[in-house]
């Protein structure tokens, strides 16, 4: 049995692939899916007033590509659905490594998770927060933020996700991958 790939639009022998073998379809299918693409990063002004009231922001990684890229085409799909319920997100933070995990556990009212317990460090947890005019709103105590956060939360766990804000330690704008993590080996 013969049967040639397709990709994107480039050449391809529909005459080879039997019509009745759906199995080459679905791979055809899988080879060719669009990626979704993260956003451009936000400029330095979106982010006014955020790091004044929560300066370890400052150092945050926004790196899409450090990050686990299945993980990051189910937040682009949730980001998606926030848009079009009118809640533009922004990436607060990605990756973290072990050494700023535990900086920010030590440091009280971040995390609670000490470096190697995050899902941060394994690229599969993100923190993000609602745009409004060009402006990041981290707040809970603004209404329309806290409407995005739970709209966050419905998208985010629809698609098998945690959600940060079921924790007794509510965590809004945190989603990640559903599951254990591995612990990092004793670091001196």
């Amino acid at each position: 049995m013969a049967f040639v790939l397709q990709i994107g639009d480039l050449h391809s022998i529909p005459s080879l692939m039997p019509a009745s073998d759906t199995r080459h379809t679905h791979i055809q299918l899988a080879l060719t899916e669009e990626k979704l693409v993260p956003p451009l990063p936000l400029p330095p002004e979106s982010f006014v007033g955020v790091f004044a009231e929560r300066p370890s922001l400052a150092n945050a990684d926004r790196d899409w590509g450090k990050l686990n890229q299945d993980f990051v085409q189910v937040v682009l799909t949730v980001i998606e659905k926030l848009r079009q319920r009118g809640y533009p997100m922004a990436l607060l933070e990605g990756y973290r490594s072990p050494e700023r995990q535990d900086a920010l556990y030590e440091n009280g009212g971040v995390t609670k998770a000490k470096g190697g317990h995050s899902q941060h460090q394994f690229g599969l947890a993100v923190d993000l927060a609602p745009v409004r005019d060009g402006k990041v709103v981290i707040s809970e105590r603004d209404t329309w933020a806290m409407e995005a956060y739970r709209a966050l939360g419905e998208e985010a766990e629809a698609l098998g996700l945690t959600w940060g804000g079921r924790w007794s330690f509510r965590d809004y704008g945190h989603i990640e991958r559903t599951g254990r993590t591995r612990s990092f080996p004793d670091r001196n």
